[in-house]
């Protein structure tokens, strides 16, 4: 039997330190709930808006695959390894930190603001080389579908990271209602909408809102408004 975990938007932790504010949908620095740790592998949803030129000074990771999302503007990377690029709306940005990476990110813009998506997945191996990558995403097949972002495919078109975990965006027209099928069994998903209005299930969600999904193999959702969603299934870790 499906089990489900809601989180609200306005249930989310926040962080404002002027130049960033900072949505966090499981602890995250200063937030603590222990009732919010992680789901599964997927220990961190970040929503982050960053000031024009503003944006993270070095700072060091380890054993984690860390994926940006923009949402909005231009997000500027570079890191110890020589990696420099603009990341933009439409594309999709995987380090995998490994043995450790030191990078900095902060808004290429010095007049307009960014807003980014900051997942964190833990993985199922440690110790690995540190990697980049940076990609487009094809969002025409995110229209009423479900577009493949995140997978553990290293040859395939997606970003890849070292976890049984794969990634989808979906654009869904008001009206419209689609199955996802699971890509694993045991795995779990959790859904975060990035605007509109979604059902799964008997759960409404609207934009900010999480439901994390155990116990299940298939799940419709049907959007009541235009909507932009995330689903992403990761393993649930015991």
């Amino acid at each position: 039997m499906a089990k489900f975990i809601y989180h609200a938007a306005n249930t989310r932790g926040f962080a404002d330190h002027g130049w960033v504010q900072s949505k966090h949908s499981f602890s995250f620095a200063d937030y603590l709930d222990a009732e919010r740790m992680n789901f599964g592998a997927l220990r961190v949803l970040n929503n982050d808006h960053v000031a024009p030129g503003k944006g993270y000074a070095d700072h060091p990771h380890r054993n984690m695959e860390i994926i940006s999302i923009p949402l909005i503007g231009e997000l500027a990377h570079q890191d110890n390894m020589g990696f420099g690029s603009i990341v933009k709306q439409g594309e999709i940005q995987v380090m995998s930190a490994g043995r450790g990476i030191e990078h900095r990110e902060f808004n290429n813009s010095q007049s307009d603001p960014v807003s980014f998506l900051q997942i964190w997945v833990i993985p199922n191996q440690q110790d690995v080389d540190p990697r980049y990558d940076h990609r487009p995403m094809d969002l025409e097949r995110a229209s009423n579908g479900f577009l493949p972002i995140v997978s553990p495919d290293r040859q395939g078109s997606t970003a890849w990271i070292y976890q049984d975990a794969w990634f989808h965006l979906a654009r869904f027209d008001a009206g419209f209602e689609r199955q996802y099928v699971w890509k694993a069994r045991n795995n779990g998903l959790y859904i975060h909408v990035v605007s509109g209005d979604i059902q799964v299930g008997s759960q409404q969600l609207s934009e900010g809102d999480g439901l994390g999904i155990g116990g299940a193999s298939s799940m419709k959702i049907k959007a009541h408004r235009p909507a932009e969603f995330l689903l992403l299934e990761v393993p649930l870790l015991s």
